[in-house]
């Protein structure tokens, strides 16, 4: 990669094909990596973080990989249940409902649609949220 933040063409792909399908959500750049948002509020954010810049991320980096994370939202009454197991979901260092989730080949594709659609729901105004349909809790 070329750049720090820089993220695979194929996750990059990927996140896309998701995010692309939830009503008014558009893709953009963001300080660091890509960044997908439903007016002006951003549900998800991927980005490859520098461990050594941010040694925070450094425990979950592998060596020979590129780290790959993504951040997005939970409903509070989840955090816990979807952080407390460890790798591959862990807290942000930010917000009170931010959670990071390290993407590669362990990743479960469908899991994370489901999460981002969560993300993108909390979001959301009332209206739009209200156009998805209701998934089943994932734990």
């Amino acid at each position: 990669m070329s750049n720090p933040g820089d993220v695979p063409p194929e996750i990059l792909d990927a996140l896309r094909s998701i995010c692309r399908q939830l009503p008014e959500s558009y893709e953009e750049p963001a300080w660091i990596g890509v960044r997908w948002r439903i007016r002006t509020r951003t549900f998800a954010h991927v980005y490859a973080p520098d461990v050594d810049r941010s040694p925070f991320y450094a425990p979950y980096a592998t060596e020979g990989q590129e780290l790959v994370v993504m951040t997005f939202r939970v409903p509070a009454d989840d955090l816990l249940g979807l952080t407390a197991p460890g790798f591959p979901f862990f807290r942000a260092g930010w917000g009170h409902n931010a959670v990071v989730a390290v993407l590669g080949e362990h990743t479960d594709w469908t899991e994370l649609a489901e999460l981002i659609t969560d993300s993108y729901r909390g979001m959301a105004p009332k209206f739009l949220a209200a156009q998805l349909p209701l998934l089943p809790p994932l734990r």
